[in-house]
C-alpha cells in the first residue's frame, strides 16, 4: 500500500501501541488519537492513567498526540440506549453502538478533520476487498482466540472502507513480543474488559447509580414457589448463576441457581436448579445489519452467535420484512432463527451476529 495518513486510536493498550508501531514500519505517517469518552466523579475511572500511557507511547514513536472527547457522543449514542435497555429488563451490548458510533463513527470524523486517508485501530479482525463483489469484507482474524468480530458486525461499508486491522495476522503473543522488543510500557499490560470506555465495575453497583431498584421475587420457573428476593429486573441476566443470594430453600438441593426469564407483568425472575432450561432452539431478531449492505438472500443458512464468546452454531434464518434484506439497517425489520442443535441463554438485548465460514455478514438484536 502506498504512503499514507493513518490516524490511530490509542488507547493506553498494547494493542494500539504495536499498531502503530507497525503503521509506521510500513512508512506511512501516522498520528495518535485518544478518545475520552466516559466522565464521572469516581474514583474507578482509569482514562487519565491510560491517557498518560498513549502519550508516552506516541512520544516514544516520535508522532504526533491529541486528545479527544467524545463524552457527549457516547452518552447520546450509547450509554443512554444501555441504560434505557436495562430499565427494560434486557441484557445490552454497549460495545457494539461503541464501535458504530464511537470509534468507528465520532472518531473517523475527527481522523478526517486532520486530513487522514484511514484509521487504524488494535481490534482483532480482518479486512478484505472481495474481488467479484467489489466490496468489503470482515473476516475472523489469525488469532481465533482474540476475534473481535462479533463486536464489529454492526459497522458499515463505508465505515469499514476506512479503516484498518494492522494486528490482522497476529497472534496475540506476538502483539506482546513486539511490544517488549520495542519496550513499550504497555507490553504486559492487562487486557482491558468491562463496559466499553467506561472499564471494569461492579455491574450490580455500576447500574444502581443510574437505574432505581424494584424488589420482586425469584420464582422457581417449575413449581411457581418463591425462593428469593431480587432487587430489579434491570440487574439480572439470563444464565446467570453469581450474586443470585438464593440458599436455603425447604424442599431442593443445595444445587446453584440459574436465572431462566424474566416476567415483567408480575415483576418475577424465573430460576431453576435445573440448568438445560438455558437450552433454546429459536429465536427472533431485530435492527438488523449487513456489512455488504445486505444480506444474503430472504432465507439462507449459516452460523451464528448468540454472545461474544459463544462457539459458532448452524442455523436457519428467515427474514419475515422483506425491506430488511436490502437495508444497511432497518430498525423494524424482524428475523427468525432456528438452530441445529440447542443454544445455551438465550438473551434479549444481546447480539445475534452471522457468519459464512470466517466471513461475518452482519447480524442483529435479539428480541
Amino acid at each position: 500500500m502506498a504512503r499514507k495518513k493513518i490516524v490511530v486510536g490509542l488507547s493506553g493498550g498494547v494493542d494500539s501501541s504495536v499498531t502503530a508501531k507497525l503503521l509506521i514500519d510500513q512508512g506511512h505517517e501516522v498520528v495518535g488519537i485518544f478518545m475520552k469518552n466516559w466522565e464521572d466523579d469516581s474514583p474507578e475511572c482509569t482514562a487519565p492513567q491510560d491517557c498518560t500511557t498513549a502519550e508516552k507511547i506516541a512520544q516514544k514513536l516520535k508522532i504526533p498526540f491529541y486528545t479527544v472527547n467524545f463524552s457527549r457522543e457516547y452518552w447520546e449514542n450509547v450509554f443512554e440506549y444501555f441504560l434505557e435497555e436495562n430499565r427494560q429488563g434486557r441484557t445490552p451490548n454497549p460495545d457494539i453502538l461503541c464501535n458504530r458510533h464511537i470509534k468507528f463513527g465520532a472518531f473517523l470524523r475527527e481522523a478526517e478533520k486532520l486530513g487522514a486517508d484511514l484509521i487504524a485501530t488494535g481490534h482483532y479482525a480482518k479486512k478484505y476487498m472481495n474481488p467479484k463483489t467489489k466490496k468489503y469484507e470482515l473476516h475472523i482474524p489469525v488469532d481465533r482466540e482474540k476475534d473481535q468480530t462479533y463486536f464489529l458486525h454492526a459497522i458499515t461499508q463505508s465505515q469499514l472502507a476506512k479503516a484498518l486491522f494492522p494486528l490482522q495476522d497476529l497472534q496475540k503473543s506476538e502483539v506482546r513480543r513486539i511490544a517488549r522488543e520495542n519496550n513499550f510500557s504497555t507490553a504486559d499490560k492487562k487486557d482491558s474488559t468491562g463496559i466499553c470506555f467506561i472499564g471494569e465495575r461492579n455491574y450490580m453497583q455500576f447500574l444502581q447509580r443510574y437505574i432505581r431498584k424494584d424488589p420482586g421475587d425469584f420464582v422457581d420457573i417449575d413449581t411457581g414457589k418463591k425462593v428469593g428476593e431480587h432487587i430489579g429486573l434491570s440487574f439480572y441476566t439470563i444464565g446467570q448463576r453469581k450474586n443470585l443470594q438464593i440458599g436455603g430453600v425447604k424442599g431442593f438441593e443445595e444445587k446453584p441457581w440459574f436465572v431462566i426469564e424474566k416476567d415483567a407483568k408480575n415483576n418475577q425472575i424465573l430460576v431453576s436448579q435445573n440448568e438445560e432450561k438455558l437450552l433454546g432452539k429459536e429465536l427472533t431478531a431485530h435492527k438488523l445489519t449487513w456489512i455488504g449492505g445486505n444480506a444474503p438472500s430472504e432465507n439462507f443458512e449459516c452460523e451464528a452467535r448468540i454472545r461474544y464468546r459463544s462457539k459458532k452454531a448452524k442455523c436457519y434464518v428467515k427474514i419475515e420484512r422483506r425491506d430488511a434484506i436490502n437495508r444497511v439497517s432497518s430498525q423494524d425489520s424482524m428475523t427468525h432463527i432456528t438452530f441445529d442443535s440447542p443454544v445455551r441463554a438465550i438473551s434479549p438485548g444481546q447480539s445475534i451476529v452471522f457468519y459464512d465460514g470466517d466471513v461475518c455478514l452482519g447480524g442483529g438484536e435479539i428480541v
